[in-house]
């Protein structure tokens, strides 16, 4: 039973409406389903999306304080083991923008296995 690319391409358009109209309906009862959950638990937008930077600050300051006392401030993330050098004191652990230097470097036709820490 030999169907035509032509008759293929309808059925396809044909399914793909079929596909769109059920997507619909089921994000209209997804969306339904969250604004009752976010009306039965109180859920601010700062709670769902985070707070602004100004936001956030503000209320890291007011519950910095605990029955009296401040809390210690968390430690901060460092920027990871290094693994690539260039031996003059320069590092980058991989991870994130390549530095200027490793740029330079591999420019000049260094490999990257030629920069590791521990080669």
């Amino acid at each position: 039973m030999a169907k035509s690319l032509q008759g293929l391409l309808k059925q396809i358009e044909t399914l793909q409406k079929q596909a769109d109209a059920l997507r619909s309906r089921e994000k209209a009862d997804v969306v339904a389903r969250i604004k009752e959950a976010i009306a039965h638990y109180d859920i601010t937008a700062d709670e769902l999306f985070g707070a602004s930077p100004a936001k956030a600050t503000r209320r890291r300051a007011a519950t910095a304080k605990v029955a009296g006392k401040r809390r210690k401030a968390a430690a901060r993330k460092t920027g990871g083991v290094a693994k690539y050098t260039d031996g003059n004191g320069r590092t980058w652990s991989g991870v994130g923008k390549r530095p200027n230097w490793f740029k330079d470097a591999l420019a000049a036709g260094k490999q990257p296995e030629d920069l590791l820490v521990n080669r």
